[in-house]
Parts: structure tokens; C-alpha cells; sequence
């Protein structure tokens, strides 16, 4: 019979949290220097600007992917007034405290987008706002009928609500801790993979989140749970991700576009180096990027 009042393997034993948290309890891990619990801007900085109608501050996180494979897709269709300058926010240098980024997003959390067609221009930020909002202005990939749009919604807002779980929660504690808490680990374990099985469950009667059309829930649910499915974390085999057929058909599908080949290079920083695109000024860019690894590896470009 186990003793209950033992703590479980790898959790500080001597542990009791005081009355009142106080911002000098050591917080940890990998972003431990850039967490804190005030907002605000720590530094001016302006925001560049570039010369296309759609300004994006970003990283190539699986948030930040989601807006630049939108913005990717809108392009391939002909919407020229999508077109679009990525910039580089390094959140590891604390960049979305500039003074600049606070004023476009006060969450000081990657994406945030201007609008500059418009007059005064119009500040956006969370991700899943920025797709309702570059859908509904160009007119696809979010129906104008109250079913499939409904359900578009309800699986965006899915997302929004079950990533916490999976970055935050999941993968923080079995990537990023300063040390392993198995309590944490599997709590977020067994939250993971019933998001999964939603999911996969959910895939086995549809092409696509919405059924046979292509959606931003799409993109929306494609760059965490693809990337959970294949790479993320280094957890595969922990997750026992094979066993989520219909989810893995799925990423194949969406994976396989080149949208969103294109969208999942803007702002990556890690990875192989001809899968990143640091900055997304002009759709040369890409050729550019792909020119450059050629040359770098003594071939011809």
C-alpha cells in the first residue's frame, strides 16, 4: 500500500507554498528570464515598418505559423492586398516588450499585426482573431452559412482553449522544467493525448476539421497538433503518436500544401536552415532563402 504521505518521485519534498506569492520565487527553466508577472513595455523600441498593407511582428511558433500560412494561402489564391512584412520578435531577448510591440499587443505575446490599409490603421492581436479577421475581409476559408461557419468556430475556439494544455502545460513540464515532476508530466500526458483522440476520433469521418472544406481551423489546429504528431518536444514515442491514424492522414493532407509549406518557414528561427525564413518582405524571399542553402553548401544556385 502506498504511503500518501510521501511525495512522488522528483517533487521537491521540503516544498509548502507560502501565504503569498512574491515575484522573487524562482520561476525556473527555460524562459525563466523574460516570465513575469506585471505587463507593460520594459524599453522603447518602435515597431519597423515595411511596405505591404499587412505588418506582422512574429516568431515561428506554432501561434505565429498559423497567421503566415493564412497570409500564404490568401496569396496563392490572387488576393494581392494580403500581401505582407514578417518581422523577427525574439521573445528569448525580450523583443515583445518594446515599447512599439506593447502598443499593438498589451499581452506581450507573439503574433501582433497592423493594418495599414486602413485609416487610422488597425492593430490586431491573438492569433485566432488575426484569422477571422483576414477571412472575413478577403471572403474565404470561412463559410457565410450558419452551420459550416459555426463549426469553423467551434473548432477555432477548440484550439485556442486546448493549446495552454499542450504547450503550457504538456510541454513546459516535459521539455522546459528545470526538472522533471512526474505528477505534472503525466497529468498533462493524459490532457494531451485526449485532445489527440478528439481529434483523431473526429478525422475518421472528415477530409478536414470542417467536413470536405478547407478552413482556417484548419490552420488554426494544424501547426500545434502537426507538430505534436511528428516533432514537438522530442515526445513522439512517449505520446505514442502512431496510434492516431486519421490525424496522421490529416497532417499529411494540410503538410502537403505549399501555403503552408511556404507559411511554416516565415519567422523560424531552429530547425534545418532551409527551413527558415527569418524575415518575409517580398514572395522572392523564399526563392532567395532556398538560393542561399544551395550556395552555402558549395552547389549551384
Amino acid at each position: 500500500m502506498t504511503d500518501e504521505t510521501q511525495p512522488p518521485p522528483n517533487q521537491p519534498a521540503d516544498y509548502t507554498p507560502p501565504a503569498v506569492w512574491t515575484w522573487d520565487q524562482p520561476s525556473g527553466g527555460q524562459f525563466a528570464s523574460i516570465n513575469r508577472p506585471i505587463s507593460g513595455a520594459t524599453h522603447e523600441k518602435e515597431l519597423p515598418v515595411g511596405k505591404h498593407p499587412i505588418q506582422l511582428y512574429s516568431l515561428g511558433t506554432p501561434n505565429g505559423v498559423k497567421v503566415t500560412i493564412l497570409l500564404e494561402e490568401l496569396l496563392a489564391l490572387g488576393h494581392g492586398d494580403a500581401e505582407y512584412d514578417a518581422w523577427l520578435i525574439n521573445i528569448g531577448a525580450g523583443d515583445q516588450f518594446g515599447s512599439g510591440f506593447v502598443e499593438v499587443n498589451p499581452n506581450s505575446k507573439i503574433p501582433a499585426m497592423v493594418d495599414r490599409s486602413l485609416d487610422p490603421s488597425l492593430r490586431l492581436f491573438e492569433s485566432g482573431s488575426m484569422l477571422v479577421y483576414l477571412a472575413e475581409k478577403h471572403g474565404v476559408f470561412l463559410s457565410t452559412e450558419v452551420r459550416p461557419r459555426t463549426e469553423t468556430m467551434n473548432w477555432l475556439m477548440w484550439q485556442m482553449g486546448s493549446a495552454p494544455f499542450v504547450g503550457g502545460g504538456f510541454g513546459h513540464f516535459y521539455a522546459y522544467a528545470p526538472f522533471k515532476i512526474q505528477y505534472a508530466i503525466d497529468r498533462y500526458a493524459m490532457e494531451t493525448k485526449r485532445l489527440l483522440h478528439v481529434l483523431d476520433t473526429h478525422l475518421a469521418r472528415n477530409e478536414y476539421i470542417v467536413g470536405g472544406d478547407y478552413t482556417i481551423a484548419d490552420m488554426a489546429i494544424w501547426p500545434w497538433y502537426g507538430a505534436i504528431a511528428r516533432d514537438a518536444y522530442a515526445a513522439q514515442e512517449f505520446l505514442s503518436v502512431h496510434e492516431y491514424t486519421h490525424l496522421q492522414r490529416w497532417v499529411d493532407l494540410v503538410g502537403g500544401r505549399e501555403a503552408v509549406k511556404r507559411g511554416r518557414m516565415v519567422n523560424r528561427t531552429f530547425g534545418r536552415p532551409e527551413t527558415q525564413l527569418r524575415e518575409r518582405h517580398d514572395a522572392r524571399d523564399f526563392e532567395v532563402n532556398r538560393e542561399d542553402m544551395v550556395i552555402e553548401r558549395g552547389g549551384r544556385a
